[in-house]
């Protein structure tokens, strides 16, 4: 298996190794071992949605239960109720063994839309991009460079959603999870085909655009095969993201 299993959890590291991290997948796990015994006194949570497969990490997540760390959470408004409910209700049992107020760490909990903000040396934006539920784009941006994280999206619905997010960045990593034969019996789930794919990349000029959010169902080589085909779209190169990958803005790989 080249390109993982796991669901979408991405780290992020600023100039100044401040940790912020994009989803809590399955994923995420593994950060938390990653980040041994002393983790940092304060990390950054950016949530797209409350989707499980973007949240279903955060009670393996190890810093979770270390009294020492503080845990920002930003995600988007909720329809009925607040972001904040929700968390301590997925945290809480039934769901969880234990209740949200006997977790070591301090989590916060922040709402956020179509919103700009100052945090730990970045440049941050988010905006509502085209998918079932309060979902969110994030665009994040330090010393001329930029990551654009869209991981859910449907531009064959709203061909505008997230390119704001998206256009000219440094690093895109962006929804492509259906072929486009696929994509005929599941409009309406918030994803994106492969024709739509190629316009939205053609449209949005990224320096370096990823494929992200695999199926689950789809092997190595499906993988590679929609990569070609989405490449042959786009008219421009594009790679298959992959658990691992390491990417440096600044142009290193």
């Amino acid at each position: 298996m080249r390109y993982g299993g796991n669901t979408s959890s991405v780290e992020v590291r600023t100039g100044h190794d401040e940790l912020i991290v994009l989803d809590a997948g399955t994923g995420i796990r593994e950060l938390g071992r990653a980040l041994g015994a002393n983790p940092p006194a304060r990390i950054h949570l950016l949530l797209t949605h409350l989707h499980l497969d973007h949240i279903e990490g955060l009670g393996f997540f190890a810093p979770i239960f270390d009294e020492r760390c503080t845990i920002t959470i930003w995600g988007p408004r909720q329809d009925d109720g607040t972001l904040r409910d929700r968390i301590v209700a997925y945290l809480s049992p039934p769901l969880f063994p234990l209740r949200f107020e006997q977790l070591p760490s301090l989590i916060e909990v922040n709402e956020t839309w179509e919103d700009a903000w100052e945090l730990a040396g970045l440049r941050i934006r988010s905006a509502p991009v085209r998918h079932r539920g309060p979902t969110l784009g994030f665009r994040l941006e330090e010393n001329g460079s930029a990551l654009a994280y869209v991981p859910d999206n449907e531009p064959a619905l709203d061909p505008d959603s997230g390119l704001d997010l998206a256009s000219g960045a440094t690093v895109l990593l962006h929804d492509a999870q259906y072929t486009t034969e696929e994509y005929e019996t599941r409009v309406g789930w918030g994803h994106t085909d492969l024709a739509s794919f190629g316009g939205y990349v053609r449209r949005a000029g990224a320096e370096r655009t990823l494929m992200f959010h695999h199926d689950p169902a789809h092997g190595d080589g499906t993988l590679e095969r929609m990569c070609d085909e989405a490449t042959e779209r786009a008219g421009r190169g594009l790679e298959l993201a992959r658990e691992g990958l390491e990417l440096a803005l600044d142009g290193g790989a």
